[in-house]
């Protein structure tokens, strides 16, 4: 019994998609006896249809010009955005005195800033005792915003105070008028004729380099600047672990006392503005005057800043600093002259 196969019409193949030729070549050929579907055909057609158009409508996003955010950009060269009404006000300055220069715009604060600086004048005053080999290196490295030098010299039996004159003339040579650092800087600060004065060591231990960072804070309404070797970009490389833990505890003492937050205490690397010496009181003679100038500077309520500063050794000799005896002068300095312990015009009867 034989049995018929029903013929195939190629064409009806070739032409329905959802059955492929039995020998189809590669994608990209076409055979000539095949012929594409029609985009008429139905439902499957109509399908592939929309996903062509899908995929083409995709493929079109990229030539749109994407969002961008509205940017706030910057205006007369300021170098920050503008600030929105919701934004919080920050307090990076201290508060203004009716005394302070005016504010300026910041379009106009690059030239303000330039005559500011150049109204202030600038002393240094460096206590010096037997320096001869260290004054020199310090000499050499005093910036150009410093108007004058005073070296306050206490009986040195070296070549100090020639050295000083060779290196720079224009300096000026005080005796002290009795022994100690403190009496040194009050002698100093008694000649200075500078609006602004800067405070510094003469063993090399403090690099003068660092003057007009002080110089900046004053600048900015600051009264009393203080060198840190506590913090971010400050340190020692001459600190041992007594000094370092006595200053510890010091610091502790005058952050309790007197209500404050500083980072760092027996340090002598200092700037303030000349016109609040009176403020100041200062009174002690030995070194135990570095404490008492941040203490009266806390007590008096003057805008107190922080810079960091980095300690140096002694280039050479040795120090006249005594950790134990000295540490015991500075805390009964800080303890007698803390809030409500004298008042001012107790004081002042006092030295009449």
């Amino acid at each position: 019994m034989s049995t018929t196969l029903p013929s195939t019409n190629h064409a009806s193949v070739a032409q329905d998609p959802a059955v492929a030729p039995p020998s189809a070549g590669p994608p990209s050929e076409t055979r000539p006896s095949e012929t594409r579907p029609s985009e008429n055909s139905p439902s499957e057609n109509g399908r592939s249809k929309d996903r062509r158009s899908e995929t083409r409508r995709s493929e079109d996003w990229p030539s749109e010009r994407p969002y961008q955010p509205p940017v706030d950009r910057p205006v007369d060269g300021e170098a920050h955005p503008q600030r929105r009404a919701t934004d919080r006000a920050t307090a990076h300055h201290p508060m203004r005195r009716a005394g302070d220069p005016p504010a300026t715009a910041r379009s106009a604060r690059p030239a303000a800033q330039a005559q500011v600086a150049a109204r202030h004048s600038v002393s240094l005053v460096v206590p010096a005792h037997n320096e001869a080999r260290n004054i020199a290196w310090v000499f050499e490295q005093i910036p150009s915003c410093v108007d004058e030098v005073i070296l306050v010299d206490g009986a040195s039996s070296d070549a100090t105070v020639p050295m000083a004159r060779h290196c720079l003339p224009t300096v000026r040579s005080v005796q002290q008028s009795g022994p100690g650092k403190g009496n040194a800087l009050r002698t100093g600060f008694a000649a200075a004729t500078g609006e602004y004065v800067v405070m510094m060591d003469a063993d090399g231990s403090m690099w003068p380099g660092e003057i007009p960072h002080y110089l900046h804070f004053l600048d900015n309404g600051f009264d009393f600047v203080k060198g840190s070797r506590c913090i971010a970009g400050g340190g020692s490389l001459d600190l041992t672990r007594i000094r370092s833990l006595g200053n510890r505890a010091l610091l502790a003492v005058v952050n309790r006392l007197y209500d404050a937050s500083l980072t760092d205490l027996c340090y002598g690397y200092c700037a303030f503005r000349r016109s609040f010496l009176s403020a100041l009181d200062l009174r002690s003679t030995g070194f135990e005057i570095e404490a008492e100038m941040i203490a009266h500077a806390l007590r008096s309520g003057l805008r107190i800043a922080e810079v960091p500063s980095l300690e140096l050794p002694r280039r050479s000799g040795r120090s006249h600093l005594h950790a134990v005896s000295d540490g015991r002068r500075v805390l009964r300095t800080l303890i007698a002259e803390r809030p409500g312990a004298r008042s001012p015009a107790t004081a002042s009867v006092g030295e009449h």
